[in-house]
């Protein structure tokens, strides 16, 4: 399979932002058959979590980032929102 290029990175990013988390999670976890997940959910930063997806064979590095958007009333657990998605090349993509 080939390295995605500048313009494929930017349409995936594109079609990820219109995804709901889990759809998102999904179709990265289809759309190659060397990828893996690098982590799930890690708390990155203060009131983050990130997902991230190694896309080995297509060069990309893609990760989904979720916000805190405030406290369930009932439980008391914080809620989070998807709101960003970082697509990036791996180190041995040059193109």
């Amino acid at each position: 399979m080939a390295y995605l290029n500048e313009q494929e990175r930017d349409a995936l990013l594109n079609e990820l932002k219109n995804l709901s988390f889990n759809k998102a999670r999904f179709k990265l976890s289809r759309i190659d058959s060397n990828g893996r997940l690098a982590f799930y959910r890690s708390s990155y930063r203060t009131k983050e979590l990130w997902t991230r997806y190694e896309l080995a064979g297509l060069g990309t590095r893609v990760t989904l980032i979720e916000e805190q958007s405030g406290t369930n009333a009932k439980s008391g657990q914080p809620e989070y929102q998807y709101a960003e998605v970082i697509v990036e090349p791996i180190p041995g993509n040059r193109t």
